[in-house]
């Protein structure tokens, strides 16, 4: 790995303090070359050259460490906003959406993240109508990056009298947040406005105007946080979402442009794709881009998503062999 020139690892502080140590023992290198001139201290030069050769190397192996784990954070982030919403089926889709959204706050669960609300829409038999949270933990994205799409139930509701099967869908999306976005937004194409934060929380909640709500004029993406206490700390919430948003919306298009590549590989990024059928008659969980089901719908809607994480990350590296996913084991 070729290493960026030593100004430029001055400036990340990861790897700022290993650039002083190479750069202290360039100049000591510098001071070895002149007394490497006086015959009788050649030897003992040589010696301190080569201790300092073996200095330089341990430290550029370190930066090469560092920097290939930021390369491999920049394209799987630990921080990933999910959004749910639901499709077809009404307040069936709408409580479909909601079981969907806890299977994932429960695998969250299990593997340690953290997960915290930004905004929800509720249906009047308290499904979703839409939620968004954001989710943080090692490996978020690297897991959770295949379940973009529309999944779909097939069931009979609560509410049917008659015993028919319905079937309902709703939308999964998982937007990575990078730490170093790959666009910018111009502030002037975004329209801001504030309200008063919803739900408990005392006389803050009731008084300040702390929810901020973002619209992209281009797209019309809409952004709406409230779950900080401040203006200021949902301001740049909403504002690092909505960021993502058009970052998964550029990824979208140029995913279309290679739709006939696509069809041999599992989707990372397309939100109109049925993806999944949670067929409870059947106890039947399949996943159509790799034509595979699993059998238990009540342990897998508790989070035990791991056998069909597993699954699709080998598909994935049997379609793409050049672009190998990590093991999500």
């Amino acid at each position: 790995m070729e290493l960026p020139p030593l100004s430029e690892l001055r400036e990340n502080p990861k790897t700022a303090w290993h650039a002083q140590e190479i750069e202290r023992i360039d100049r000591e290198m510098a001071e070895i070359e002149q007394i490497a001139e006086d015959p009788a201290l050649t030897s003992l030069a040589q010696l301190e050259k080569e201790k300092l050769l073996a200095q330089r190397a341990v430290l550029e192996e370190e930066i090469a460490r560092i920097l290939a784990k930021e390369m491999k954070e920049e394209e799987f982030p630990h921080e990933v906003v999910l959004e749910v919403r639901a499709g077809a089926g009404g307040e069936e889709a709408a409580l479909f959406a909601e079981e969907l959204a806890r299977m994932y706050q429960r695998y969250a669960a299990r593997r340690g993240w953290g997960v915290q609300i930004v905004d929800e829409s509720r249906s009047e038999l308290g499904g979703y109508k839409e939620a968004a949270f954001v989710i943080r933990g090692e490996g978020a994205y690297e897991h959770l990056r295949f379940e973009t799409g529309v999944h779909r139930v097939q069931r009979i509701p609560a509410t049917e009298k008659s015993g028919r099967i319905h079937t309902s869908t709703a939308s999964v999306a998982i937007l990575p947040m990078r730490k170093k976005p790959k666009i910018e937004i111009r502030p002037e194409d975004v329209e801001m406005s504030f309200a008063r934060s919803g739900g408990a929380g005392g006389q803050n909640v009731n008084k300040v105007e702390t929810a901020v709500r973002l619209v992209h004029k281009p797209t019309g993406i809409e952004v709406r946080c409230s779950v900080e206490r401040s203006q200021q700390a949902n301001r740049e919430r909403a504002w690092a979402i909505l960021t993502a948003k058009l970052e998964q919306l550029e990824e979208e298009k140029r995913q279309a442009t290679l739709a006939a590549e696509r069809r041999s590989q599992i989707g990372t990024g397309d939100r109109s794709e049925k993806i999944r059928t949670y067929n409870f008659p059947q106890d039947r969980v399949t996943d159509h881009r790799i034509k595979e089901s699993w059998h238990g719908i009540d342990t897998i809607l508790e989070g035990d998503l791991d056998p069909i994480i597993n699954a699709l990350g080998r598909a994935y590296d049997e379609a793409t062999p050049d672009k190998a996913a990590p093991s999500t084991a």
